[in-house]
């Protein structure tokens, strides 16, 4: 199975946009989950996701806000009621799993943080749903929810070019690939450093599918770049090159001795 991050870039009708990612092959999308960033129709997409043919393999929760979790405020319960509704709405819109930033390193755990947590896998526990914190310059974070939350529901979102661009020494997968639940995919370098198509950085991509085969991951390759340098694409010539990386990227992880 092959994915996308369903906000690539480009202005389009949300109909033509779900549409075009069918059409070019991909299975299924990875959705984002908020109003943030003008998103306002997000709660309408599952039904035109399915409709055009695609299946939602994920949400990813809001990132504005992220590094409140561990505040002893308003704004930190704030935060735990949204991804505890996020929780809610997989349940409701019958989506398997949800991605969740931790705070940054700049902001160190601490026991209210990690008592919210428990709170969203006890809800996560009840309702079927998994919750994975993904990786981003959020290590010692990441690392103390992953061994403090012994919940079949708590896993790990590995984003392989947040890895090489914050940790590029550090092997996250043998640490934690045994608690993957998703997958986001792209290559460090252009604009910004990352999001770029696989292929088009420095990222070895043999050895990251063959280490991400090795765990015995069953999900989907997802690809999570975005337009930011390939603005001379259409949408759809974009969509065309993202499901042809997809494509390789599969084949290594599937056949990569």
């Amino acid at each position: 199975m092959i994915t996308i991050y369903d906000w690539f870039g480009y202005e389009l009708p949300i109909k033509e946009r779900y549409q075009l990612i069918k059409k070019v092959g991909f299975d299924g999308v990875l959705l984002w989950w908020s109003e943030g960033f003008g998103r306002n129709y997000y709660r309408d997409a599952p039904q035109i996701v399915r409709e055009a043919g695609l299946f939602i393999e994920n949400i990813h929760t809001p990132v504005q806000n992220q590094n409140h979790l561990w505040l002893d405020n308003l704004d930190g319960e704030s935060l735990t009621d949204c991804y505890l509704q996020c929780v809610a709405d997989c349940a409701e819109f019958e989506i398997p799993t949800m991605v969740v930033h931790l705070p940054s390193e700049d902001n160190p755990y601490n026991t209210l943080g990690l008592n919210r947590i428990k709170r969203i896998a006890e809800k996560a526990e009840q309702l079927g749903i998994n919750v994975a914190f993904e990786n981003l310059r959020n290590l010692a974070n990441l690392a103390y929810v992953l061994k403090q939350v012994d919940s079949l529901r708590i896993g790990f979102c590995y984003d392989c070019g947040h890895h090489y661009h914050y940790y590029p020494d550090d092997d996250l997968l043998s640490m934690y690939g045994s608690r993957l639940m998703a997958l986001h995919l792209h290559d460090i370098g252009g604009s910004y450093s990352q999001h770029q198509l696989p292929f088009d950085g420095p990222i070895n991509w043999a050895a990251a599918m063959k280490k991400i085969a090795e765990k015995n991951y069953s999900g989907a390759t997802a690809i999570e770049a975005m337009n930011w340098d390939y603005k001379h694409l259409s949408a759809e010539k974009f969509l065309q090159e993202a499901f042809e990386r997809a494509k390789r990227l599969e084949a290594l992880r599937l056949y990569n001795p």
